[in-house]
């Protein structure tokens, strides 16, 4: 880095780092704030912002060549761009100042960088287009990006395939559980300080570099550690503010309805007859490649996101377009909370998506329901809703369940509500939740500290286990060796031995029951479109569905029969850590011919854990044994003191594969760790010269 990486006249403000390359922003105002943390993200996460501004733009391809398309086209159809520049355009003048000065500090630290990824796509291709300014609405889109996938309709538009392939009745056999993307959370009302205490972890992809940056934003008004989206001002889901404190998990919330559509020339089926609909064509520029040309259609409903745009398609409802409104004001809000009750304040503006929080400061914890969705019928979240129908009008806000006292200890784990109120979604997870509980119950002797809470972290007990072993026959060698396992707990430690057995069981198990001829239509191409090929993958489903689709396919004796017959076919290494290792996605994998020595990578370390364990570690069984999914950050927050709490990430702070911050975490992560939140200015490092001074020492 260089000092002149900075413009003559930028905002002051100072950056400060900790033993792992963690970043603390300071400066005397929050707008300068703002522009620091733009500038430290782009020095630290220039690529990955990158990536996600193209993403919203839809000009992906335009850097990486024809792997950029498949997103791309999506991008154009479900009218990423144009929601992002609403959202913007509606905004108070306070907000959108906000975001231009976190833009212009990105533009500033962009300035001078030229990244390892890039240099790599420069000796593919030759040289790529000049870096442009970002745009005031970039933020926006690279949270939209985050999430616009995020929620259930893939899913949706997966049982419509289902139902149409193989009967309607057949959807509700891809139902619970639910993947796991989602998160772990919970809350000690009272803690051994005599305090609160919040801990959790959030299941995402595995990208390289993690999706979550840790981060401190200190200025008069607040001073707050968390974790942030690079890309985004401020700390959204999870913050520690010193006196108050936050972190989400996902409610499984049907937020973005899904509707089929019958498309004629301008015009769509509605339930009051044809309809004008909106239409425009946009140039996608692809690197190595010719042009090529993506049109988009929008009914009444929403944008036609996939199918035929002159005959039959599938159009989404999503409250962020409807409303011109993603919540950015409540990403302001959080970071001046002082309470639980101003955090839960600040959640009442939060649009997408729909998030169970947990907030509490040194009295109280709290639970609450943060999010926009319509009133629908659960049975109205499984398959498209007819565009022609009376159901398809336009529904009211649904009302959310009251915030809640936390009395004691209170988990969320993406499981189904106890309460029908809080029913929002149509399918959850099963075990975590269960498996969190009952550790809850059991707090450590001297009660719950900090350093207590990596028993949940690292739990791999696996309750969905036992219910496949015991459909194996007694008496049989590796049977019992199975049986036994699971009657000493299931867990799916690295270094077991019963653990990988039970994996290659349940892979050979899965592959058996994909081949079952009723779910033979399931593997002809859909229709749908190449960026929801991931949602459509037959082995990934009966994965998901297993225990359901043994109980719908098969009578009691060819269960037994089909699992004797997978434990003969399963070959397991030594130990579950021998094929169970992490795998991060990056985006240039997709590139062919890419030189894959020019390409960052961290070691494959061995993990414990699973897809539905509190360790969640997740890989797809039938395919591969790779975790590509999984717990993407770990945080705990002590309300008594906040530099007892602790946080941890998969890889580093920093995405230059250059940098000793680029993966100096992944040992802890591995073991399911965390390290120390430090934020005692004096025990931190400043950066110079890239820094500005502060007025005082300018005039000094």
């Amino acid at each position: 880095m260089s000092a002149e990486s900075r413009p003559s006249g930028a905002p002051p403000f100072e950056v400060w780092r900790d033993e792992l390359g963690v970043p603390h922003v300071r400066a005397a105002d929050e707008l300068s704030l703002a522009y620091g943390q733009g500038w430290v993200t782009a020095r630290d996460r220039a690529w990955q912002i990158e990536v996600d501004r193209w993403r919203a733009e839809g000009r992906l391809a335009e850097r990486i060549g024809a792997a950029g398309l498949a997103w791309d086209r999506f991008a154009v159809r479900v009218r990423l761009a144009d929601t992002a520049r609403r959202v913007h355009e509606a905004l108070p003048a306070t907000e959108r100042t906000w975001l231009a000065a976190y833009t212009a500090g990105v533009d500033a630290g962009l300035a001078d960088m030229r990244t390892a990824e890039e240099r790599a796509l420069d000796a593919h291709f030759g040289a790529g287009p000049q870096r442009t300014p970002w745009p005031a609405w970039g933020p926006v889109g690279v949270f939209l990006v985050a999430h616009v996938l995020f929620s259930g309709f893939p899913s949706v538009l997966w049982r419509d395939h289902v139902a149409r392939r193989v009967a309607p009745e057949a959807a509700a056999w891809f139902g619970e559980p639910a993947p796991s993307s989602g998160s772990n959370a919970w809350a000690i009302a009272r803690s051994a300080s005599g305090a609160p205490l919040l801990a959790g972890d959030p299941h995402r992809l595995l990208e390289l570099p993690g999706v979550y940056q840790q981060v401190r934003l200190a200025c008069p008004e607040y001073d707050v550690v968390g974790l942030a989206f690079p890309g985004v001002p401020g700390v959204q889901h999870f913050g520690h503010a010193g006196e108050a404190a936050w972190g989400i998990t996902n409610a499984m919330a049907h937020h973005v309805e899904v509707f089929a559509e019958r498309l004629r020339a301008g015009e769509a089926a509605g339930p009051d007859g044809w309809a004008p609909t909106a239409s425009g064509v946009e140039t996608l520029a692809v690197r190595g490649g010719q042009p090529e040309r993506a049109m988009w259609v929008e009914t009444e409903r929403g944008p036609v996101v996939a199918g035929d745009l002159a005959g039959d398609a599938w159009s989404v409802r999503w409250p962020v377009r409807v409303t011109a409104d993603v919540g950015v004001p409540s990403w302001r809000a959080l970071l001046r909370a002082r309470s639980a009750r101003d955090v839960a304040r600040a959640f009442e503006g939060w649009v997408d998506p729909v998030n169970r929080v947990l907030a509490a400061d040194r009295e109280e914890a709290l639970s609450l329901t943060a999010g926009r969705l319509v009133q629908r019928d659960r049975a109205e979240r499984v398959l498209p809703v007819p565009a022609w129908s009376d159901a398809a009008r336009e529904r009211p806000w649904a009302l959310l369940p009251a915030t809640a006292p936390v009395r004691d200890v209170h988990a969320d784990a993406n499981e189904r509500p106890s309460d029908p109120d809080h029913d929002l979604g149509w399918r959850y997870a099963h075990h975590r939740a269960d498996r969190l509980r009952t550790l809850l119950a059991e707090p450590p002797a001297g009660g719950e500290t900090p350093a207590a809470q990596h028993r949940l972290h690292a739990d791999t007990v696996h309750l969905g286990a036992a219910p496949l072993v015991l459909l194996l026959p007694a008496g049989e060698p590796r049977a019992d060796r199975l049986r036994a396992w699971a009657a000493e707990g299931a867990r799916m430690d690295a270094a077991s031995g019963g653990a990988a057995l039970f994996a290659a069981f349940r892979h050979a198990l899965v592959a058996r029951v994909a081949t079952h001829p009723t779910l033979a239509p399931l593997a002809d191409p859909h229709p749908y479109g190449e960026i929801f090929d991931p949602w459509f993958s037959l082995r990934a489903r009966v994965a998901e569905a297993l225990p359901r689709l043994l109980d719908v396919l098969y009578d009691e004796a060819g269960r037994r029969q089909a699992a004797a017959a997978a434990l003969a076919d399963a070959v397991a290494e030594p130990t579950w850590g021998a094929t169970h290792r992490v795998h991060p996605l990056a985006v240039l994998a997709d590139v062919p011919g890419l030189d894959p020595a020019a390409l960052p990578s961290v070691p494959a370390v061995a993990l414990s854990g699973d897809a539905d364990t509190p360790w969640c570690t997740a890989s797809v069984p039938g395919v591969s044994d790779l975790s590509w999914r999984g717990s993407v950050a770990r945080w705990v927050w002590d309300l008594a003191d906040r530099d007892a709490s602790r946080w941890g990430v998969p890889f580093g702070a920093s995405g230059d594969p250059a940098s000793p911050h680029f993966d100096d975490q992944l040992t802890t992560w591995a073991r399911a760790g965390t390290s120390p939140v430090v934020t005692d200015w004096t025990r931190l490092h400043r950066e110079t010269p890239d820094t500005p001074a502060t007025p005082e020492e300018r005039t000094a």
